[in-house]
C-alpha cells in the first residue's frame, strides 16, 4: 500500500473513500465498497459481511484522457480532527499500521493521511473540494457516509459535497448509515462495547474480532516463577485498549523454535490459545498498565517477536490477591475457563 501525507506524492487519478474510518468497521467497509471495482466490502475473513452487488455500478466510468485507471484511495486525517480541536490525544481502534493492513485486505491501493492543521481546518467546503480532491488528487469518484461533515466549522455535509463535486463532473455516492439490532454501527459504539466487555458485539460491528498487535518485551518475569510465563506486549502508543481484566484470546505470529524472526511467513499458522491480562498487576504492586499474554500448552522464547492477539471472550475484571499462591490458583482457573470458551 502507498501511504502518504503529501498531495504531491499521490498517485492519480483517484477514486476516493473519504472519512476518518477509525476501526474500519462494517459501515466503513460499505463506504469503501463504492470505489472497489468488481469486489465486495469484506475483509479476508469469514465474519465480514458482503455488500450488495449493485453498489459497484459505474466504477469503470471516469477514466482520464490517457485512459489511466483511477487508484483506489482512502483519504483520512491525522491527527483525528477531535484530537486537534480538543488538544487531548485520542486513542485509535486502528492505528496507521493496523489500518493500512486492513485496507490492503479490502483492496485499497493508497492511503492519504492529510495533516489536519489550522490551514486545512479553515478551508471552506468549496476550497477543500477544489484544492484537495480535484487539483491535488484528481478525483474521478468520491464515496462518503451520509453523515459526513467537512470544511471550516464542519459547515459542509454530504449533500454539499455532492453539489460542489458535480460542478467538476465528479460523482459523489452517499452511503446510508448501517445499523445492527436497531442501533447505528459506529466507532464510538465499538469503544463502548470494548469498555464493558461485550466482545461479541464489538466483533459483530467490526466484522472481525478486535486485535492487539505488539512486540514482546521483557517484563517483571513473575509469571514464570509461578508456572504461567507471559509475553509482555509493547503496543502502539495510540492503540485503544478495552477494559482492564482477563480475556480468552487467540495468538497469531508465534515463530517456530529456531526460526528467524525475519523469516516469512510464520511457520505457526494455526492460532494458539491463551489468556491475556490488561491491567496494573495490583497483586505484585504494579504501577503502569501492561498487556500480558500466557499461551497455553506452549513453551519457548518469544522476546522481540511481533504477536497479534485476537480477543475472544472477557473472563473477569482485574483484581488484587492476597498472595502469589492465590494469584496462581486464579490463573489456573482462568486457563480452564479459556479452554471451555475455546471449545
Amino acid at each position: 500500500m502507498w501511504i502518504i501525507s503529501s498531495l504531491k506524492a499521490a498517485k492519480t487519478p483517484t477514486n476516493i473513500a473519504l472519512g476518518n474510518f477509525d476501526g474500519v468497521h462494517l459501515g466503513h467497509q460499505r463506504v469503501m465498497a463504492q470505489i472497489l471495482p468488481g469486489q465486495t466490502a469484506k475483509l479476508a475473513n469469514e465474519q465480514a459481511q458482503p455488500v450488495e452487488d449493485g453498489l459497484h455500478e459505474g466504477l469503470n466510468e471516469g477514466l482520464n484522457e490517457q485512459g489511466k485507471v483511477p487508484v483506489t484511495t482512502v483519504v483520512t486525517f491525522s491527527p483525528h480532527p477531535q484530537e486537534y480541536f480538543s488538544g487531548v490525544s485520542k486513542r485509535l481502534l486502528t492505528p496507521v499500521e493496523e489500518k493500512s493492513e486492513l485496507l490492503t485486505k479490502l483492496g485499497i491501493a493508497q492511503l492519504v493521511m492529510l495533516p489536519f492543521d489550522q490551514a486545512i481546518a479553515q478551508l471552506s467546503p468549496e476550497a477543500f473540494v477544489e484544492q484537495v480532491l480535484i487539483q491535488g488528487l484528481q478525483a474521478k469518484r468520491i464515496s462518503v457516509g451520509s453523515d459526513f461533515r467537512f470544511g471550516q466549522g464542519r459547515c459542509g455535509d454530504a449533500d454539499g459535497l455532492q453539489a460542489i463535486a458535480a460542478s467538476y463532473g465528479v460523482p459523489v455516492v452517499q452511503v446510508p448509515l448501517m445499523y445492527e439490532k436497531g442501533d447505528r454501527i459506529s466507532s464510538s459504539r465499538i469503544r463502548e462495547a470494548l469498555q464493558t466487555g461485550r466482545l461479541s458485539e464489538a466483533t459483530q460491528l467490526l466484522g472481525r474480532p478486535y486485535t492487539l498487535t505488539g512486540k514482546v518485551i521483557k517484563g517483571q518475569q513473575i509469571g514464570r516463577t509461578i508456572g504461567f510465563p507471559t509475553a509482555n506486549l509493547q503496543l502502539p502508543t495510540k492503540k485503544y485498549l478495552p477494559r482492564t481484566g482477563v480475556y480468552s484470546v487467540r495468538v497469531f505470529g508465534v515463530k517456530a523454535e529456531g526460526q528467524s524472526l525475519t523469516s516469512e511467513p510464520p511457520l505457526q499458522r494455526v492460532p494458539l490459545k491463551g489468556v491475556m491480562n490488561i491491567g496494573t498487576r495490583p497483586t505484585v504492586e504494579g504501577q503502569s498498565l501492561s498487556v500480558e499474554v500466557h499461551i497455553m500448552d506452549w513453551r519457548g522464547d518469544l522476546y522481540d517477536q511481533l504477536l497479534t492477539v485476537s480477543l475472544a471472550e472477557f473472563i473477569r475484571p482485574e483484581q488484587k490477591f492476597e498472595s502469589l499462591e492465590s494469584l496462581k490458583a486464579q490463573i489456573a482457573e482462568d486457563c480452564r475457563a479459556a479452554r471451555r470458551l475455546h471449545t
